[in-house]
């Protein structure tokens, strides 16, 4: 998995994409903050109904 940072970085980016193939999502289901990572995975995984693994591709592949 890439470096933390770069998901930092690119996060504004990533949001939107997320939120064009998630309709529902919202900016608060989407609130990241640095080192919580599964956090997050958990939150968009029970939110979308998708694997880890595949949000970790589309959060983590660029």
């Amino acid at each position: 998995m890439p470096s933390k940072l770069k998901l930092k970085g690119e996060w504004n980016e990533l949001k939107g994409k997320l939120k064009a193939k998630y309709g529902e999502l919202t900016d608060d289901d989407l609130v990241y903050a640095e080192g919580q990572e599964d956090q997050l995975l958990g939150k968009l995984q029970k939110k979308t109904g998708e694997s880890q693994e595949n949000l970790k591709k589309i959060l983590f592949s660029e």
